[in-house]
């Protein structure tokens, strides 16, 4: 399932990347993936939605529905 999750998180890349942000794995530990947000991200006010509405769902749909997205920021 990492493989997977990892794969997920490259496909959102490109969307982040185009608002000058990024995000990098960092570990899964049982359903939580823990990740660190970079670039404005970063520090951006909106982060938490990205990760949670962003993120999260894209993940959740194709990968498993229990997936938990942590920021280590």
């Amino acid at each position: 399932m990492i493989d997977k999750v990892k794969a997920a998180i490259e496909n959102v890349r490109p969307d982040l990347q185009m608002d000058g942000g990024d995000i990098e794995f960092i570990k899964m530990e049982g359903n939580d993936v823990f990740v660190r947000l970079k670039g404005a991200c970063a520090g951006c006010p909106m982060s938490q939605m990205t990760l949670k509405n962003g993120v999260e769902r894209y993940i959740r749909s194709i990968v498993d529905p229990s997936i938990n997205i942590v920021s280590e920021n």
